[in-house]
Order: structure tokens, then sequence, then C-alpha cells
């Protein structure tokens, strides 16, 4: 696995690149005029609509057309592009475990939750994008950073 792993590293640096920035160019496309364009728009919000809700007054808009994902999704995907690439050029080791940092990341999001089921107030839209950024920023430094380590070496049992 070690000899896929810069290759491993790169796909999912890209993938998330374009994601995110799909995410900002599909609304432009849908005016687009072009059947390519507009195929690549739909593709887009398709996609988006099997990971998001999309409901309107949770979205951002552009041009006057509705984001693919709501708000709180656009922060974690523009969260974890930047991550990627900030992880992808650098090296930071972690001082905790995995779990606790991706626990720690959810507490924004958790936070607003708990602040619109408690007081029946939604949060704006760039509350709760700033509130998703650090999942995906997370989630992408663990999957850049943790990809290539080895897995525990297995025990084996002499029999005898």
């Amino acid at each position: 696995m070690d000899r896929f792993d810069p290759a491993i590293r790169r796909a999912f640096l890209a993938a998330v690149v374009v994601w995110a920035a799909l995410l900002f160019v599909a609304p432009p496309l849908t005016h687009a005029g072009t059947a390519f364009l507009n195929a690549v728009a739909l593709t887009v919000y398709a996609s988006a609509s099997a990971i998001c809700h999309q409901r309107p007054e949770r979205s951002f808009y552009l041009l006057g057309v509705q984001m693919p994902v709501c708000a709180r999704c656009t922060g974690i995907y523009v969260g974890a592009a930047m991550a990627a690439m900030v992880a992808a050029l650098t090296s930071v080791p972690g001082r905790w475990p995995a779990w606790t940092i991706a626990l720690a990341s959810a507490v924004p999001s958790l936070a607003t939750l708990i602040y619109e089921w408690t007081t029946g107030d939604m949060p704006s839209n760039w509350i709760r994008a700033v509130s998703g950024a650090p999942m995906g920023a997370v989630v992408s430094w663990l999957v850049i950073n943790h990809s290539g380590a080895a897995a525990p070496p297995v025990r084996r049992s002499k029999v005898e």
C-alpha cells in the first residue's frame, strides 16, 4: 500500500478541490446555454442531492441561482479542500487520537443545531457554513496525513 500512497493522496486532493470548485461553478453553468455545460451543472446538482437536503432557505445563491448544497455543506467542502491543500504541502504530526480530533471538529455544528432546536431560530447561512468548515478540514487532514499510516502488525500464534 505504501507505494500507492502518493497517488491516493493526490487523487483525494484533486477530488476535494474539484468538488468544492464545482459547487461554485455549477450555478453560473445553469445559464451557460450549451447542452454540455447544462449537463455538467445538472450532474453536480443531482450528485449533491444525494448528500444534501438542498433547502433553499439554508443555501447560498450565486447570480440568483441556489448553490448545489446548503450553507453547512458548502462550509464542509470548502474546509475540506483548503485543509487538503495545506495538508498536502505540510506534515503536521497529530498529538491526539484521530477520533478525538474528528469529534471536536463536530462541536461547532452541534452547537448550531442545539441552538436552533432550543430557540427555534435558524442561524444565518454564514454561521452554518463556518460551523461546518472544521469537519471538512479535519476529515481532509486525517485522510491526507493518515492514508499512508502502516497497519498494525498481525499477531500470529504459534501452532505446535
